[in-house]
Order: C-alpha cells, then sequence, then structure tokens
C-alpha cells in the first residue's frame, strides 16, 4: 500500500488548511477551497487511522525503534475508527513482545480485546499472544483458557491458521512442561493490520 511520510502529511495538512484560509481571506473562497479540501481530507485521516499502518510496515520489517516512534506519533488514539483503536493497542503488544516484555504485552493485548478488533483473524491472533504468554509463564490452564476461545473464531488466515495448529500441538503435549520457547517468537513482529473489506484510503 502507497504510504505518504508521516511528517510530509504533517505539512500537508498545516500547508493546506493554513494556505487555503489565507487564499480564502486574500482571493475569496475558491481560490482557497482546493487547499482546505487536501488539508482536511489527509487530517480526516490522520485523526481516523493513525500510523498504525505505516508503523506496522516498520514493525514487519523489524524497524522496532522506527516502529515505536511512528506509533507515538498517533496523538489521539481515542477517536480512531471503530477497530483501529483495538489494532493501536494490539500493536503496542507487539512492540512490548519483540523486547520480550511480556507483562506489558499482555496488558495491551487484553485492552485490545477490549476495544475491540475487526475481524476473527486480528482477534485470533491476540488471542494466540495470550496463549503463548501464559505457557511462558508456565500457566498452562490460562494458556488453555485462552485458546478456548480462539477455537470459537474463524481464523481465515493461512499462515495464522498454522500457527494455531502448532500451538494446540504444543499445549497437547505440554503436560505441565512450559511451551516451545520458539513458539513465544513466533507471533513477534509481524505486525496487526485492521482486515475485514472495509475500504481503506489510498494515501497514508
Amino acid at each position: 500500500m502507497f504510504t505518504i511520510n508521516i511528517y510530509l502529511r504533517f505539512a500537508l495538512i498545516v500547508g493546506g488548511i493554513l494556505g487555503g484560509i489565507a487564499l480564502w481571506t486574500a482571493f475569496g473562497f475558491w481560490y482557497g477551497f482546493p487547499f482546505l479540501l487536501v488539508g482536511i481530507i489527509l487530517l480526516a485521516g490522520y485523526l481516523m487511522l493513525g500510523t498504525i499502518l505505516s508503523t506496522n510496515q516498520l514493525l514487519s520489517q523489524q524497524k522496532l525503534a522506527e516502529a515505536e516512534a511512528r506509533l507515538k506519533l498517533t496523538f489521539f488514539p481515542q477517536i480512531l475508527l471503530m477497530g483501529y483503536k483495538g489494532v493501536y493497542y494490539m500493536t503496542h503488544g507487539a512492540l512490548a513482545m519483540q523486547k520480550r516484555d511480556f507483562n506489558t504485552a499482555e496488558t495491551w493485548i487484553k485492552k485490545s480485546l477490549a476495544s475491540g478488533l475487526p475481524t476473527d483473524n486480528e482477534r485470533g491472533a491476540a488471542l494466540l499472544q495470550l496463549v503463548m504468554i501464559a505457557a511462558g509463564k508456565n500457566n498452562l490452564k490460562g494458556a488453555q483458557n485462552h485458546f478456548a476461545e480462539l477455537k470459537k473464531l474463524n481464523i481465515t488466515e493461512g499462515m495464522l491458521k498454522e500457527q494455531v495448529k502448532e500451538v494446540e500441538k504444543q499445549l497437547k503435549q505440554a503436560s505441565g512442561q512450559t511451551m516451545n520457547p520458539a513458539m513465544m517468537a513466533m507471533m513477534g513482529g509481524k505486525g496487526f493490520r485492521p482486515g475485514g473489506k472495509r475500504r481503506q484510503p489510498p494515501m497514508r
């Protein structure tokens, strides 16, 4: 997906709105309108989607410091589109997983589920991480409870399906032991992009 550099986006928002107002004041509404329109559209896109998509692109490329800095540029997460707020928290969880800060990751992931995720694939990814975090703490019962919730979902993403099967195999073989440590890294760094068939703006 084509993205606009976030700092260029901010510059276009400010330039479009202020420049449009200046032209409107000096020469009339229709001179400033095109600039105002561009600035308002870019601003609306930012307020609805934040920097989640570009953050996840960086996260999938293992650019953790850049991804964390980019996510912090979502200044108003409370007004993100429905579903994107949950993905925002989920992305925080993914960053914490990469740092192996599992307690923080667990907090963010639970918050993402409470806020709402757009599809069963995102909810499944969140629950799968909770399964692995619980298993990493030797909390087999907690892992099994999260997995039971996960199995109720309709997972359609091929890679996620395979991960679910592998984790299920690990849980069956656990017998009170810690899950294979390799499983803890399975979901880290993949990023979480809103799913479903909703149309997304072509520019981010």
